[in-house]
């Protein structure tokens, strides 16, 4: 008996030892093997315990069926982890073209779509439609817009598909790159000039806090560039402001990003109004198709980094 007692005892302490907790996930069933500098890698099968926003989720430990819906693909593409489906708005984005091009577009409101491509993870917002329904074709984790800031986000996503490791190194990359190109832009613009960004057409024209996306987080987080003080005021409930093309000139900084979806009548561009503001007369107005700058996940805001810096510094 008590020769049978010891060896069991032996593997229950080697498998306690095995399991632990990464990144604040807690493996369920890990087969981690050891990389050449000692260190375990991720669990490639089995599942672990992600601790979301509304608690605990058993999700895949190495997804490779995922469907993103309200525009997280974009941190999964950065990640590289095999999307199978993602929401209309995320799949018009021209800047994900190649990489979307064998991915179905999908909607909450299609359950018999989303059965058939057979996801073993779902990444979608908390206001999402079904999200009962869904729980019972795959593991389901949810977030709410700007409940935590946008690199929180991103980092919270990598936990979810068991990517922490790599979602920090890319913040930290991230956080470098912008730091050095906001350094440069004010060394060329001045610590006061003041930046805005918009979005609209010739019936609603908006203007945007330093958190909705449009390149917003890097310019006045990340960049510490200024925002115009009438701007900060009117976004400070919402995030962003709607106003008429009247009162357009006293919300437009001396360097203006243009969010310009290429389908709507801008023709407000044309008028009197909009030509004699200085950002305008001065030629600091810089365009970008909307579809590829609305979101703040990590390859979209690679994407707008770039934008963003050759636009100030006039290398575009």
């Amino acid at each position: 008996m008590k020769k049978m007692l010891l060896p069991l005892m032996m593997v229950i302490v080697l498998v306690l030892s095995a399991c632990g907790n990464q990144s604040g996930n807690t493996a369920t069933t890990d087969k981690a093997s050891s990389t050449e500098t000692g260190t375990s890698a991720p669990a490639t099968t089995g599942t672990i315990t992600y601790q979301s926003e509304t608690g605990p989720v058993e999700v895949p430990a190495n997804p490779q069926r995922v469907i993103a819906l309200a525009g997280y693909a974009g941190n999964l593409i950065a990640l590289g982890v095999p999307l199978v489906g993602v929401d209309s708005w995320t799949k018009a984005d021209p800047n994900f073209a190649e990489q979307l091009k064998d991915v179905a577009e999908v909607s909450d409101d299609n359950l018999e779509k989303i059965i058939e491509l057979k996801p073993d993870l779902i990444i979608a917002a908390s206001d999402t439609k079904n999200i009962e329904k869904l729980k019972k074709l795959a593991p389901v984790v949810t977030y709410t817009y700007n409940k935590v800031d946008y690199l929180t986000q991103i980092e919270e996503i990598a936990k979810a598909v068991n990517q922490a490791d790599k979602g920090a190194a890319w913040i930290a990359d991230f956080k470098e790159r912008a730091q050095k190109a906001g350094a440069e832009i004010k060394a060329k613009i001045g610590d006061d000039a003041t930046v805005t960004v918009m979005e609209g057409d010739s019936k609603q024209l908006y203007v945007f806090g330093s958190a909705w996306g449009r390149g917003t987080e890097i310019i006045y987080q990340a960049m510490g560039l200024k925002m115009p003080e009438k701007v900060k005021e009117m976004t400070s409930k919402k995030g962003y402001y709607d106003l008429s093309l009247e009162v357009l000139p006293e919300y437009l900084g001396d360097y203006v990003f243009y969010s310009k979806d290429p389908s709507v009548d801008a023709s407000f561009q044309d008028t009197d109004t909009y030509k004699n503001i200085p950002a305008v007369k001065n030629k600091r107005v810089f365009e970008v198709d909307a579809r590829g700058f609305y979101f703040n996940d990590a390859a979209s805001l690679d994407y707008q980094l770039d934008f963003i810096t050759k636009s100030l510094l006039g290398k575009s």
